[in-house]
């Protein structure tokens, strides 16, 4: 099977997981970057609210999502886009946290993707000081991004699987997670609040 997943990374507009103001998306196939997107999200009501520490790290604040989908009008678009692949994001616990939490504060079905994590892989496969992101992208050779701006981050997970694939001689996901001894995992939807955490 060949090397074929979606990179996926949320931002928010404060503590609150279900308060996601944007999203990228990248595409890869046969371990090639095929495609990629994003977009700005106007967050749930009541989870709106834009923390000025979460805006010094994006740089999107709430002027700049006034005109965008809110969550449940751009969950069709990034269903569409992602398809039935599995996702994979950096700190993927985050990510997933961030596509629950939002379904749930407004009432949406959340996708029950399969997912895994180029962080737990990236721990598995290289020797760094550190494994925050633009870290663990440079490793991969896919250096000075804009760290923080959905697509790009999308776009450096992509890379990290696709390198780290090829260092443990993977040809698909499946085998990527087994020869890193990490997991593929799926999301579950559970009745908990809305859960705080921090992006990668």
């Amino acid at each position: 099977m060949p090397l074929d997943f979606t990179a996926i990374d949320f931002e928010t507009a404060n503590s609150s997981n279900a308060s996601a103001c944007a999203v990228g998306l990248v595409r890869v196939r046969g371990g090639e970057v095929v495609a990629k997107t994003g977009w700005l999200i106007q967050p749930p009501p009541g989870h709106d609210v834009f923390f000025e520490l979460n805006t010094r790290i994006h740089g999107i604040e709430a002027a700049d999502v006034a005109g965008a989908k809110g969550w449940t009008d751009q969950l069709a678009d990034l269903v569409a886009f992602a398809g039935d692949d599995v996702l994979v994001a950096h700190n993927a616990g985050f990510d997933m946290a961030v596509l629950k939490r939002a379904c749930e504060a407004t009432g949406a079905d959340c996708p029950p993707y399969r997912y895994a994590c180029s962080l737990q892989i990236a721990r598995r496969v290289y020797a760094l000081p550190s494994y925050r992101l633009p870290f663990v992208a440079a490793e991969a050779g896919f250096a000075d991004f804009p760290h923080h701006n959905a697509t790009a981050d999308a776009l450096a997970c992509a890379h990290i699987m696709i390198d780290a694939a090829r260092r443990v001689a993977a040809d698909d996901i499946d085998a990527l997670v087994a020869g890193a001894g990490t997991r593929v995992m799926r999301v579950e939807l559970t009745d908990a609040p809305a859960s705080f955490a921090t992006a990668s």
